[in-house]
This record gives structure tokens, C-alpha cells and sequence, in this order.
């Protein structure tokens, strides 16, 4: 008998797995008659990519699908809920919905970035110190900011060394 299943790859604690037909007496990792496609569960979101061709022909050839296997492509909407094969055009409940429940990431920003909008109407040059050696950092705009940005006016933690600001504008060569 064929199945239709996962063939785990990958480095230890990063698993990757390819979706394979392979004879059901084959180890998990064993031999393996094609490969139909991937899946990164690692990934956000989850990467699955199949050949939507060859999957559908080696289950109408008989091959079942593991229930992994069963479970992914009715994400891509190749099988229906009841592990039936769909049309090829036709977009089963299983799969809009897993669309639709994929995870939003938020967008964290650091706690010592705050947002802040400003109107810069002048060129600003902050001369300041990192390691020991003298950095000039300028900005020169008349738009609003949007992006969070940090006024160094006062000493700042930046891995384990202490960024102060200079008295004297430094100049530097590019």
C-alpha cells in the first residue's frame, strides 16, 4: 500500500518535513517513491507547499494520505473535510478557513524606542561617542516622523557600554 506522508529533515530543534509517497512497510525517513512538496512548521506562518498536480493523481491512484498529510492539503484545498479530492478550481471551507485563522504577529518595539512624531525644520547634528570613537549623526527633514526614534541627550545602555554625548562637534571623514 502507498501513503501519502510527511519525511522529516532539518537540523535538531528546526524540523522541516517533506510531503512524499512512500511504501507504508518504509521507515519514516526511509525510502520514498516522489516528493509532492514541503512544510516549514517553524516558520510563521507555517509554509506548506505542494504539487497540487501530482498529489491529486497519486490519490486517485489509491495513495492514502497520513492524517498530517490529509490535514495540510486541506489547508490547500486540495481534499475536502471528508478527505475527498476537490475540484481543481474549487476552494474548500478548510481551506479559507485555516487562511483565515492564520496568527497576525504584533509589531513589538523596544521599551527604550518610544514613538514619537516631530517636525524637524533644521539640520540637527548630535556628535556623540560609541566604543571611544567619535560618530556625527545627522538628520535634516520638514516632513513628520513617524518612526520611533531616540534623542541621545543622556547617557544610553547600548550592549553593556555607555554612550555619551560629546561636548565638541566631530568631524569624519567618508
Amino acid at each position: 500500500m502507498v501513503r501519502i506522508r510527511l519525511r522529516r529533515t532539518g537540523a535538531k530543534n528546526n524540523p522541516a518535513y517533506r510531503i512524499v509517497v512512500a511504501d507504508v512497510r518504509a521507515p519514516r525517513d526511509g525510502d520514498f517513491i516522489e516528493i509532492l512538496g514541503h512544510y516549514l512548521p517553524t516558520r510563521q506562518p507555517h509554509v506548506i507547499e505542494i504539487n497540487e498536480e501530482k498529489a491529486r493523481e497519486w490519490i486517485r491512484k489509491g495513495a492514502q494520505p497520513s492524517d498530517t498529510a490529509a490535514s495540510l492539503m486541506r489547508q490547500k484545498g486540495i481534499l475536502n473535510a471528508q478527505n475527498k479530492l476537490t475540484q481543481p478550481g474549487e476552494v474548500s471551507e478548510t481551506a479559507t478557513t485555516a487562511v483565515a485563522a492564520a496568527p497576525v504577529q504584533p509589531v513589538v518595539m523596544p521599551s527604550a524606542v518610544a514613538p514619537v512624531e516631530a517636525v524637524a525644520t533644521e539640520t540637527v547634528a548630535t556628535p556623540f561617542e560609541i566604543a571611544g570613537l567619535p560618530v556625527e549623526a545627522t538628520a535634516s527633514s520638514t516632513e513628520t516622523v513617524d518612526e520611533p526614534f531616540e534623542i541621545a541627550s543622556a547617557p544610553v545602555e547600548v550592549a553593556d557600554v555607555a554612550v555619551e554625548p560629546s561636548a565638541e562637534p566631530v568631524e569624519t571623514a567618508v
